[in-house]
């Protein structure tokens, strides 16, 4: 549905569901179906991970440069370069301040400058989770002492990576992280558009996650 503007926007809508259940309950998510009524009367099971939320962090640095993490994950057996990310672990978590402890967790950064860039959800048609990518820059080195990391983390190394190769690498096909292939073609098109200082404001509103201040 297009807006007052004429651009199309996304609209919030309910389906009526008839039951739930949850099959199964992990550590961070779980597993839910609903039995969901169709605009023709019919009723149809969907199954979906139930997800907190992520946040991630496009950290650019003066020399156009991206901090990116390489990191094995298991589900696809490979070694994926990401920007820095994670789960929003306490309900109601303002994004920004999750963001922030990512970048200072996963590559000991701080960075002064931040906005919105993209807010997306991963996989709508199997899963509720939704992603807030920000951009951040001035960027600086922590001070104290490095976050102690664990388990796949361990095996992780940081780098700074032109944008323009990340850019390249994702339209070659070498790339498959969501939130990396998604938040460089998205500051490369701010670029090219009205510019980074356009972006909205790094407490913009969320509604697919609501926060307090």
């Amino acid at each position: 549905m297009a807006g007052t503007d004429g651009h199309p926007r996304d609209t919030p809508q309910e389906w009526r569901v008839t039951a739930s259940e949850t099959p199964f309950t992990g550590g961070k998510t779980s597993v839910r179906t609903d039995r969901v009524v169709m605009p023709d009367g019919s009723v149809a099971a969907r199954d979906y991970q139930v997800h907190p939320g992520s946040v991630a962090v496009l950290a650019l640095d003066e020399r156009d440069r991206v901090l990116v993490i390489n990191q094995y994950r298991h589900p696809v057996r490979h070694k994926l370069w990401e920007i820095p990310a994670g789960l929003l672990d306490v309900p109601g978590e303002n994004p920004l301040h999750a963001a922030r402890r990512e970048l200072y967790e996963e590559a000991h950064v701080e960075a002064e400058d931040w906005r919105v860039l993209i807010d997306m959800y991963t996989s709508p048609g199997g899963s509720d989770e939704a992603v807030r990518i920000f951009l951040a820059r001035g960027l600086s080195e922590a001070e104290g002492e490095r976050f102690e990391v664990l388990d796949e983390e361990a095996d992780m190394e940081v780098a700074r990576v032109p944008l323009a190769d990340l850019v390249r690498g994702v339209l070659a096909g070498d790339l498959h992280n969501n939130c990396l292939a998604t938040g460089v073609l998205a500051l490369t098109a701010a670029r090219a558009g009205e510019g980074l200082d356009t972006l909205r404001p790094a407490d913009a509103p969320w509604p697919a996650r609501p926060f307090e201040g």
